[in-house]
């Protein structure tokens, strides 16, 4: 029988969004989020209730200006760059307070590829801080050889981020491994293979089209790395 993977050959790489992939990012958001309104309200920034938590968690994976402009579309700019300052205080308050996680299986997944020779990284349209304080609270930090992130590089799209550590780190044939649609645009526009992960349930049933295979948990990685073929 022909399997999606036939014909695949083994990166020396995999590339990882954080959000969705990594992290069960509800755990830190949906408390932060709330915590981030009652703190615009008070300070005369915002009035009404809080937006509902489904249209945040329906923007992981963007940008955060992008991101506010969805959530709270009416209020300018100063708002939102306070809502970023009040975001990013919280999640790194949060990570050392709540029982925050990640998906089950990711740090025993990411050894195993390591210990498979496979170059690890992080891509992520987050803000440098959080995305290194997830991976550091969790103690995944030391798994990879390089974290990037939009805040980090200020680069304008998910594509432009991914080119960026391919070129830094020399790589030619990896696996981009994301939940969203920038993620799968980020690893075709770059000539990756796309590993869509349909576990984390954000986004429209739309979210991963063209993903060359798509998974329900993470750890079936390791079985994919080792169905394809030595380079």
């Amino acid at each position: 029988m022909r399997r999606e993977t036939d014909g695949w050959v083994k990166p020396e790489a995999m590339i990882f969004d954080m959000d969705g992939t990594l992290f069960k990012t509800e755990t830190l958001l949906i408390p932060v989020f709330h915590q981030v309104f009652d703190r615009l309200r008070e300070e005369g920034l915002y009035t009404g209730a809080t937006p509902p938590e489904e249209r945040i968690l329906s923007c992981l994976g963007m940008l955060l200006p992008d991101i506010w402009r969805r959530v709270i579309p009416n209020h300018g700019e100063a708002v939102h760059r306070r809502a970023d300052e009040l975001l990013l205080e919280y999640e790194l308050e949060g990570l050392q307070r709540l029982a925050t996680e990640l998906y089950p299986q990711v740090p025993e997944t990411l050894q195993q590829l390591g210990r498979r020779g496979v170059r690890l990284f992080v891509a992520s349209n987050g803000l440098e801080h959080y995305v290194k304080g997830v991976a550091e609270a969790h103690r995944i930090f030391p798994l990879f050889e390089g974290i990037f992130s939009a805040g980090e590089y200020q680069t304008a799209s998910k594509v432009d981020l991914v080119k960026l550590l391919l070129d830094k780190h020399g790589v030619s044939r990896a696996w981009m491994v994301g939940d969203r649609s920038s993620d799968v645009e980020a690893g075709k526009k770059n000539g990756l293979t796309v590993i869509g992960c349909a576990y984390a349930g954000f986004g429209d049933g739309d979210e991963l089209a063209g993903s060359d295979v798509l998974i329900r948990s993470f750890e079936e990685l390791v079985s994919l790395y080792d169905e394809a073929e030595q380079a």
